[in-house]
């Protein structure tokens, strides 16, 4: 019988429940969700799978211990109880990366990683019988969070955040990273089969989310992770298998109409080089527009957007105008949806209708409200089938007025 592992899975504030669904939909059952963060269980390929296609998840780690500690001392021997030999070779590179401590005893993040790393150092001589370790071999990276006393102790799998997925190429800031705008897409019922706009789309992230999760292309299939390189802990046909299981999933050639829309030429610029390292660019029509100019023919389609905050003085004055260009651009689609995220404080009163729902999250370390202007469902379809690939083609052209620049060459049209 395998062994099953736990793992730890952190994302977003707020949006734990999105991640959980999508650890279920991956097939692993739920151990407990915590702020910030989602523990589930697996067998011995669980840490490359979830890798590979988790889109909500900041990164993937085994649990290696969890115990109370409110002295340096129940650290030390906590730490020092975990059989870190099961993991880390006698060549093995380790250390504490990251410590974070939220209302415990013990709260100096320096404090922390030292004792620990002792505790570690002390386990290891013990078992491999050494006096000192070349720690030239691969990297066990350690991540560790003390709540209310409570040490929850990691192995990072991952190694870079599991946001970068390796497309964004071209070097304009990107004030939403990939996982938070992959898991606001999932909280919307938007589909590949529906329209989606974004008139604020800076480098492209939501745009490109979309594409990806509309073709089921695994946001980690083209980029590395420290646990590939581990020796004997997670063999590597686990995780070419996994890459193979994504190859497998994506849909080839898949047509929708997704669209982003920004007033400045150099982020369109960059949403086309990121678009097209994505492999998602014939997917996405790019196009230098600004928000008032925001049309569309047809009907039940979605704006995921992430307008300006304010929070730069120079933009303090633009801002309201921007979202009530929104609004008036907005109130002229007729059936369509309506999803921001921002921090700036008056955006229901400039867009000119109350949310029908809003969820605090934070963007970072500001918080910030995601806007829920829902439009009504399509009609159900009275035969109740699924639409054949004609169908879906005669409603992606609508009244003959589809937009056609999808050259993939960042020509505008």
């Amino acid at each position: 019988m395998e062994k099953k592992l736990t793992l730890i899975a952190p994302c977003h504030f707020g949006l734990e429940s999105v991640l959980k669904r999508e650890i279920q939909d991956l097939g692993y059952a739920i151990v407990r969700v915590e702020d910030g963060r989602v523990l589930f269980e697996g067998g011995p390929e669980a840490p490359a799978r979830a890798n590979v296609f988790l889109r909500t998840a900041e990164r993937v780690m085994i649990l290696a211990g969890e115990f109370d500690a409110v002295t340096y001392d129940e650290l030390y021997e906590g730490t020092r109880r975990i059989p870190w030999e099961a993991y880390i070779p006698v060549n093995g590179r380790f250390w504490v990366k990251k410590a974070s401590s939220v209302k415990s005893a013990l709260f100096s993040p320096s404090d922390i990683q030292s004792i620990m790393k002792k505790a570690m150092v002390d386990r290891l001589k013990m078992r491999y019988n050494v006096s000192w370790f070349d720690e030239d071999g691969p990297a066990y990276p350690v991540r560790v969070a003390i709540r209310h006393d409570r040490v929850t102790v990691g192995l990072d799998t991952s190694g870079a955040s599991l946001h970068k997925r390796g497309y964004r190429v071209s070097p304009v800031i990107a004030p939403v990273s990939e996982t938070l705008a992959a898991s606001l897409i999932d909280l919307t019922p938007w589909h590949g089969d529906r329209i989606l706009v974004d008139p604020f789309c800076g480098s492209g992230t939501f745009p490109i989310e979309a594409a990806m999760k509309a073709a089921r292309i695994a946001p980690g299939m083209k980029r590395a992770f420290d646990a590939e390189s581990w020796q004997g802990t997670l063999p590597k046909r686990f995780w070419k298998e996994a890459r193979e299981e994504a190859a497998d999933r994506v849909i080839p050639g898949l047509e929708t109409d997704i669209q982003g829309y920004d007033i400045d030429p150099r982020a369109i610029r960059a949403c086309r080089d990121n678009a097209r390292a994505a492999g998602v660019d014939s997917m996405i029509h790019f196009q230098v527009r600004d928000v008032q100019a925001l049309s569309h023919p047809k009907k039940y389609g979605f704006i995921i957007t992430n307008p300006p905050y304010g929070e730069r003085i120079e933009d303090r004055e633009t801002v309201p105008a921007l979202y009530r260009a929104l609004g008036r651009a907005y109130a002229g689609l007729d059936s369509w949806s309506l999803y921001v995220i921002s921090s700036y404080p008056h955006v229901e009163q400039d867009i000119g209708r109350r949310a029908d729902r809003n969820r605090k999250l934070y963007n970072g370390m500001l918080k910030t409200y995601f806007y829920q202007f829902q439009g009504p469902k399509p009609p159900r379809r009275r035969d109740d089938r699924p639409l054949t690939e004609t169908e879906r083609q005669r409603d992606r052209d609508g009244a003959g007025q589809r937009h056609t620049a999808r050259d993939g060459k960042g020509g505008e049209k």
